[in-house]
């Protein structure tokens, strides 16, 4: 694999590569080295290894640091720990668990790569004068004009496009992301020919904080107030049950309700002023509209009140539905042409120039608030 990261000649060039341990950012590194870079590995300490030994998957502590070690000995470059314990438990953890508590449902890989990984990790490449920081991402950057433009992977079981809209046009420019035109499968046969001894370790977790693989357990002990008991009602009023607290029960939900009702009832809102989960048929969790914040816009152009066609995507595991984006003073609304099912508050809404598998990001924002088709009308008369 001919490795072309878009910058000054090899041998006179520097790249600090974020490696985590894994199969992806190992061998990322070693592809730079190969092709004569001077390749500094940067590897982050994010929480207490201890716990994180423990739990098999877990990213940035523990096994993970000594697995980055050792592939950059292997490779024969300079590789730096940090211990950005404070900072991930201030702009990650903490937020996340608050964010849960309020019964909405956040996505801390955001977070991570946004304050973190492509914060103060870009700012330390910076620092040790690379030209461009390196990750194992599986998401694609193009010139485009005189700036580049993120792109989905080629591997879209492995796209990470999702959890990346955060990223500034500043970091971005930045940013190198090598394995973003190849597959998983060629990563893998890479790490084996390069002869990388995690070439067969599995893949890291989305929460890889929580060593038990359980956030509720990390939120009650760390918010006890969160898993307060409430009562379970349905849309028409009627309390079908009791629950153990909000923070066990998420939008779409259908199983572990405990409740004995003649049809199938999904959780379509939670209200954690009064401690309800609310219930309600499949249909009523069919979303029309989502009002967000934090828009950050990697587009042409800047939206506006107008609106202009997107492709929005509210999960990663969502393909991106046709949609509308405006933007005003009092911030942005998207509106999907057929409605969006599985959409919460806390999540991300992010944006692309269309449905295509290899589709350009044009960025994203969170979600704060979601509209029903029963609900939109009567929300905006309101306001």
């Amino acid at each position: 694999m001919k490795l072309d990261l878009e910058l000054g000649s090899p041998g006179t060039t520097r790249v600090v590569v974020a490696m985590s341990g894994g199969v992806d950012s190992s061998v990322v590194a070693a592809l730079c080295k190969r092709a004569g870079y001077d390749v500094v590995g940067v590897t982050l300490q994010l929480y207490n290894h201890g716990e994180a030994v423990r739990k098999k998957g877990a990213c940035c502590a523990g096994q993970d640091i000594h697995d980055a070690r050792a592939v950059a000995a292997r490779l024969g470059i300079a590789h730096y720990v940090l211990d950005y314990e404070e900072r991930f438990r201030a702009k990650v953890v903490d937020p996340f668990i608050d964010s849960y508590a309020a019964g909405e449902t956040p996505v801390p890989c955001i977070a991570c790569n946004r304050e973190i990984k492509f914060a103060d990790l870009l700012q330390t490449a910076r620092d040790l004068g690379a030209a461009a920081l390196a990750t194992g991402h599986y998401v694609e950057s193009r010139v485009v004009g005189n700036k580049r433009a993120m792109y989905r992977a080629q591997d879209t079981d492995r796209d990470q496009s999702y959890f990346l809209y955060g990223t500034t046009q500043e970091q971005l420019d930045y940013l190198r992301f090598p394995l973003g035109g190849i597959e998983k499968r060629e990563v893998r046969e890479l790490a084996r020919e390069l002869g990388l001894s995690v070439a067969e370790k599995s893949d890291s977790q989305d929460i890889c904080f929580v060593p038990t693989g359980r956030y509720t357990d990390l939120i009650e002990r760390l918010k006890p107030d969160a898993a307060e008991p409430g009562e379970i009602v349905h849309l028409d009023g009627r309390v079908l049950g009791q629950h153990g607290g909000i923070v066990h029960y998420t939008i779409g939900q259908r199983r572990g309700l405990n409740i004995a009702e003649g049809e199938p009832l999904y959780v379509v809102k939670l209200d954690p002023a009064a401690r309800r989960v609310i219930v309600g048929p499949r249909e009523a969790l069919l979303v029309q509209r989502v009002r967000i914040a934090g828009l950050n816009w990697l587009g042409d152009g800047t939206p506006n009140e107008d609106g202009i066609p997107v492709f929005a995507r509210v999960r990663s595991t969502r393909q991106p539905l046709p949609a509308t984006l405006s933007m005003s003073a009092a911030g942005g609304e998207v509106e999907f042409a057929g409605g969006e099912e599985g959409v919460a508050p806390g999540q991300a809404c992010v944006f692309y120039e269309s449905g295509d598998s290899r589709a350009r990001v044009l960025g994203g924002g969170v979600i704060k608030r979601t509209e029903t088709k029963r609900e939109a009308p009567r929300m905006i008369a309101a306001e």
